[in-house]
């Protein structure tokens, strides 16, 4: 029995020792790596220091180059000559406006503007449209210089071309032009319209068709059945604003009589406000779909 406890006591001491050395052999192994670990960012952080060093040193280089150069360049300026340093200046500014012009032509043109450089300058076309129809094309020829200047043009001379140009030639090009563009688009525009009524719808006209060359003004008689003894009426059209390819003010009266039906009111009334609303030749148009409709309501 004796000897029984004396061997189990050993085994317990033996079993104690074993696992005390297994945590010292973990411990030791554990310090190993944090010393590893530390080494390494050690290491790491030296290399960065060595990095940083350098970049600063590389800094300083460059700002002692860019200190140099613009010593340099202004004592280069310093020796040219004041007339010089006026006709290099203006030159530069000459360039980027014909560089603008360019850029401007190239950006826009899909929606009517176009063109090219010249040994002068630039020759813009601006090309109008009406619902789809592409219609005539003008010219302006600029030269590119201080101040700049316009060359030569096929612009109508009742478009204001010298009043758009003092406004926006000198200080914004791009301004000009599409102020330009409004004009003469709406210009063909309305001049379409009137031309599509004396050739498409003179049925209706009970008289010539009166219009002023900016075709801003335009007056007739006419009648909505052109086959019908109705009475006829009197437009007048007016576009005050020389942008715009429908009329600021419409006057519908009638012709020949003085007292007339209130439906024949009503109609009137509705007449003006598709003049507002509605290009001269839809206006028509719909007449005409309307008289389509009465024959089949009397076919049927």
């Amino acid at each position: 029995m004796e000897q029984t406890n004396t061997l189990c006591q050993d085994g317990k001491s033996e079993g104690g020792v074993l696992a005390h050395l297994e945590r010292l052999e973990t411990g030791v192994s554990r310090s190993h790596k944090q010393c590893e670990e530390l080494q390494g960012a050690q290491a790491v952080g030296s290399a960065l220091a060595t990095k940083i060093h350098k970049l600063r040193c590389l800094r300083d280089k460059l700002r002692a180059e860019v200190k140099q150069r613009q010593a340099r360049v202004k004592t280069s300026i310093a020796s040219v000559e004041p007339d010089q340093t006026v006709k290099i200046s203006e030159q530069e500014v000459l360039e980027r406006k014909q560089e603008n012009v360019k850029a401007i032509l190239q950006a826009y043109r899909f929606t009517g503007l176009s063109g090219k450089l010249t040994s002068r300058g630039v020759c813009v076309c601006i090309s109008t449209a009406f619902e789809g129809n592409l219609l005539d094309s003008y010219f302006v020829d600029l030269v590119i210089q201080k101040p700049l200047q316009i060359y030569h043009h096929s612009v109508p001379v009742f478009i204001p071309l010298e009043e758009i140009a003092a406004k926006y030639l000198q200080s914004d090009i791009q301004h000009f032009l599409f102020s330009l563009c409004e004009y003469l688009n709406a210009y063909s525009g309305r001049k379409y319209q009137a031309d599509q009524l004396q050739s498409e719808f003179a049925a209706f006209l009970a008289g010539p068709l009166q219009r002023n060359s900016l075709c801003n003004l335009l007056s007739f008689t006419y009648k909505v059945d052109p086959r019908g003894e109705g009475f006829p009426f009197c437009a007048r059209l007016l576009y005050k604003d020389l942008t715009v390819t429908l009329p600021t003010d419409v006057v519908i009266t009638y012709q020949g009589t003085e007292a007339l039906s209130t439906s024949w009111e009503e109609q009137r009334a509705s007449h003006e406000i598709l003049f507002r609303t509605k290009p001269l030749h839809q206006v028509f148009a719909s007449f005409a779909k309307t008289g389509e409709m009465l024959d089949m309501s009397l076919v049927y």
